[in-house]
């Protein structure tokens, strides 16, 4: 289907472009959301009548995008979630859980302007991208960690997942000597279970 786009529409084209795209995407998203019109002549001499119109909307748009911006670029969320001991989430991070923790910031934005490449299943800090306009993108840390204790040693730079490894392996070769012999150990078993029964 062709049709004439009434926004910059990434990987697509810009304001007044005539493009051609799947029937699917013009009739569900971009017709009902006034993203773009069909591309006949009528609708040709309308968007050339309001060309002007609609760019001076879209640059008022992105000028308070980028006002905004200043709100959002660079904030970083702490979301506490329960975790198996290998780092994965039981469930996951959703676009509403970070569009609530940036609201709760004071950053004004909403589900659609979150954009997430893959879902977030492990303890960790994610870039996410927030699309404010569809000129104006921003980048906020996700930090998602069991504790907030774990959150702020996540924000200095440490691994979380990795000192806990690294503390159970040192815990294991502390309670086991491999120069050790047999007997010593069963003399201290026999000598503790002496004490006991006395």
């Amino acid at each position: 289907m062709q049709i004439i786009l009434l926004e910059r529409i990434e990987k697509l084209g810009a304001i007044g472009d005539v493009v051609s795209v799947k029937d699917g995407y013009a009739r569900n998203y971009l017709l009902p959301n006034k993203k773009a019109l069909r591309a006949n002549d009528a609708n040709k001499k309308v968007f050339e009548a309001n060309r002007a119109k609609i760019e001076a909307d879209n640059a008022e748009r992105r000028t308070a995008a980028e006002a905004q911006s200043g709100d959002v670029e660079g904030k970083q969320i702490v979301l506490i979630r329960a975790s198996s001991n290998s780092g994965q989430l039981y469930g996951s991070v959703s676009v509403r859980d970070i569009v609530d923790g940036l609201n709760e910031q004071g950053a004004n934005v909403a589900k659609q302007m979150i954009v997430l490449e893959r879902p977030i299943k492990t303890l960790g800090i994610f870039d996410v991208k927030v699309n404010l306009h569809p000129e104006v993108a921003v980048n906020v840390k996700v930090n998602v960690a069991r504790s907030p204790d774990e959150a702020e040693l996540q924000s200095q730079g440490v691994d979380v997942m990795a000192a806990m490894f690294e503390q159970d392996v040192s815990g294991f070769t502390e309670a086991y000597d491999p120069n050790a012999e047999p007997g010593e150990i069963a003399v201290e078993e026999t000598e503790e279970e002496g004490e006991a029964q006395a």
